[in-house]
């Protein structure tokens, strides 16, 4: 008999999701394997070399708050910083940074390898049982492990097809070896898996690229990071280029249409809707003479760029054709072809909001197996995954975010109680509470809520301390009335005509007058953190719309408050239809608010539920 190895927890896939997840559990004090059938890919950017972006940005914010590690990894290994969004309003503003994805490898790899409590293996997991109380964990190689709790980070590994025209290969992203039993495995544990589909552009060899001809995107020289712990701004040291595709390019993807691997047959899985190839985009948006595209630097050591937003499976030379008929990519050199990955994921309204399955404690799953798509997506779920499964081992009560309090929330919502039948990508527009949830304001939310579980360290605490206590300042000094001159001169800057009196408040206020004009023109917020200014600042350009919003939630709250048992016998309710006790059995929500958002549950049903709440209540 083979003897086993004993862990507190084991993390499946080293992943964006497995590094959060691992990193979580080791810091919490929880001796973690972290196992992946090759080190090589331990955060590796497969797809765009990047971090951050519209709604993702929020999510690394988010991230950092809570003690994880992205932020800081994509300041470190940042080529390029871009605040997205930043013509409009604070809620959407969104960072973004291009990565050297060979550094940030280096840079994650690294971080497992010295994290204490934390062993990393190179090794394919083929089956999870339960034994007990336990898991027990089987490789290929004939290793067998122990432990109480397993998180499964396994990507868009599992029973993984890469697939390029009539090309149909059996791996993993970047022809990385691919998971061949974890599936099986996952089956037998009763879990029904489906397919999904996600694909990556090729990579141009740049000195091929006649640069001239595309427009320059250049980074923007501000003091933002991912993470409240980076004290060195990163800097921008590449460039990014915009380009477009012309009625050519169009005319070679239609004529090759009936050759693409979904009309031939080999692709099945379901696509991301917010990410199609190109020639879906020609399909669906037939009007449109073109469509743009952005070309990022891969890293410092190498050539390859990576062609965003020309995403596509057809065969390798309509491929070459397609992409010389763009404007300074006459004669360019494909170094690797583009192409479509599917993969087996799970459904996951299986599990709680905690990421943990509903039928077996103690299992969690996170990132892409849960159908999502992205790194920040991916790393956000790890880091809840890797809290709430240190939490299990400690006999503590998950941590559980909501929508009224992050876009993580948000996103675990959407996967647990609505799902989703593609591949999910976070949006600002999801939010129904975004005008509160900033990337600015994202510690103030959610630092003190971690703080318990262990991940948050004593330096990241005494900075929120700090920058509450510069919050109060800022307050007091936004009410002190300004001089007549102060005021006239930030006026004119601004193209504002009122000259009178006013407190630096009711300065601000006003559309055209910005807290960078504001500090320009006058020294009355000098050494306050910027964090605190911008956050203050925030207050009171936001203050009408954040207390309409406040009212609308008041009665949403009240719904998330009452609380329901996942072991509630909704046969046993008199009231309910057949379909909502179906429906409500299966999804074991946690609260009124989640059951109201399950699809098949009426707002009759919800009102069931309410007046079964009073009632046990004694209301």
């Amino acid at each position: 008999m083979i003897k086993s190895v004993n862990y507190d927890a084991i993390v499946v896939g080293a992943g964006h999701a497995g590094i959060e997840a691992a990193l979580a559990l080791a810091r919490t004090g929880a001796k973690t394997l972290v196992a992946s059938i090759t080190v090589d890919n331990v955060g590796y950017m497969a797809c765009n070399p990047s971090i951050g972006g519209t709604g993702k940005g929020h999510l690394v914010r988010e991230l950092d708050a809570l003690g994880g590690f992205m932020g800081i990894a994509a300041d470190a290994c940042a080529t390029q910083i871009r605040m997205l969004n930043s013509s409009k309003g604070l809620a959407v503003r969104s960072l973004r940074a291009q990565a050297d994805k060979y550094k940030y490898h280096a840079f994650t790899k690294r971080a497992l390898e010295s994290a204490e409590n934390l062993d990393m293996r190179q090794d394919e997991i083929s089956a999870i049982e339960r034994d007990g109380k336990d898991f027990v964990v089987t490789c290929v190689t004939g290793n067998v492990y122990r432990a109480r709790t397993v998180v499964i980070a396994s990507g868009v590994y599992l029973d993984s097809t890469i697939i390029c025209g009539s090309s149909v290969q059996k791996r993993g992203p970047v022809c990385f070896s691919r998971s061949d039993y974890l599936a099986t495995s996952l089956r037998a544990l009763g879990f029904e898996l489906r397919r999904f589909k996600t694909g990556t552009p090729a990579r141009l060899l740049g000195r091929t690229i006649d640069f001239d001809r595309l427009e320059i995107q250049p980074g923007d020289d501000v003091p933002y990071t991912f993470s409240a712990l980076t004290k060195k701004q990163p800097k921008n040291t590449t460039v990014c280029y915009l380009g477009y595709t012309n009625e050519r390019t169009h005319e070679i993807i239609r004529a090759a249409l009936e050759s693409s691997p979904r009309r031939l047959g080999l692709i099945t899985g379901t696509g991301a809707r917010y990410c199609p190839s190109i020639e879906d985009k020609i399909v669906r948006f037939a009007d449109k003479s073109r469509h743009a595209f952005f070309l990022e630097p891969e890293g410092a050591g190498t050539d390859e760029w990576y062609i965003q937003g020309i995403s596509t499976s057809l065969p390798p030379s309509v491929q070459r054709d397609m992409y010389r008929s763009i404007s300074g990519l006459e004669n360019v050199a494909i170094v690797r072809d583009a192409y479509a990955i599917e993969y087996e994921c799970i459904d996951a309204r299986e599990l709680f909001p905690s990421l943990m399955s509903k039928r077996i404690p103690g299992l969690f799953f996170a990132g892409q197996v849960n159908g999502t798509s992205g790194y920040e997506e991916a790393a956000a779920q790890g880091m809840l995954a890797g809290i709430n499964a240190s939490a299990y081992l400690r006999g503590m009560s998950p941590l559980v975010l909501d929508r009224t309090n992050s876009y993580i929330g948000v996103m675990a919502d959407d996967l647990v109680t609505v799902g989703s039948d593609e591949p999910y990508r976070m949006l600002t527009g999801r939010a129904e509470c975004r005008l509160s949830l900033r990337q600015d304001n994202a510690d103030l939310r959610l630092t003190e809520l971690a703080a318990p579980y262990g991940t948050v360290s004593e330096k990241r605490s005494k900075l929120l301390r700090r920058k509450k206590s510069d919050i109060q300042k800022c307050e007091k000094l936004l009410k002190t009335p300004l001089p007549v001159e102060t005021v006239r001169e930030i006026f004119d800057a601004a193209g504002e005509e009122s000259a009178k009196q006013m407190t630096a408040e009711e300065v601000l206020k006003r559309p055209r007058v910005t807290l960078e004009l504001f500090d320009e023109k006058n020294s009355l917020l000098s050494g306050i953190m910027p964090s605190a200014k911008l956050e203050a600042y925030a207050a009171v350009r936001y203050d009408s719309y954040i207390k309409r919003q406040s009212a609308e939630l008041k009665e949403k709250s009240r719904l998330e408050n009452m609380s329901l048992s996942p072991d509630t016998d909704y046969r046993e309710i008199g009231g309910l239809r057949l379909e909502a006790r179906e429906k409500l059995a299966a999804a074991k929500p946690l609260s009124i608010g989640q059951a109201s958002r399950v699809p098949g549950v009426t707002p009759a049903d919800v009102w069931v539920l309410i007046n079964k709440f009073r009632t046990a209540d004694g209301e």
